[in-house]
């Protein structure tokens, strides 16, 4: 079983990681609508605490920087990303969705 009573520091830096994610990318790509925000924010910061771990040990190895930074940067940096991927992601097939998707009626 997995044991989840880690450091608190890196839960901080998680759910940090993933607020950033989230507000960054409400910044690039406004949505339409408050709905739209707000299930985009949730998906986000639910994927930045649940992916970035290994989203940040991968990130890490793929860019060399293991050796260079610390657990908590590590865990920061992933958290973000996984958290901006996965808005964007959601983002865009919401877009998607809506311009190609069926019409009622039509």
């Amino acid at each position: 079983m997995t044991d989840f009573s880690q450091d608190p520091q890196f839960w901080g830096a998680r759910a940090l990681g993933a607020l950033a994610g989230s507000a960054i990318s409400l910044i690039y790509l406004l949505p339409k609508g408050s709905r739209e925000a707000a299930s985009r924010m949730v998906t986000g910061f639910a994927c930045g605490l649940i992916f970035g771990g290994p989203t940040g040990l991968w990130l890490g190895q793929k860019l060399d920087l293991l050796e260079h930074l610390s657990g908590f940067e590590i865990m920061l940096a992933g958290s973000t990303a996984a958290s901006l991927s996965a808005w964007w992601g959601l983002g865009l097939l919401a877009r998607l969705a809506a311009r190609y998707g069926a019409k009622p009626g039509g």
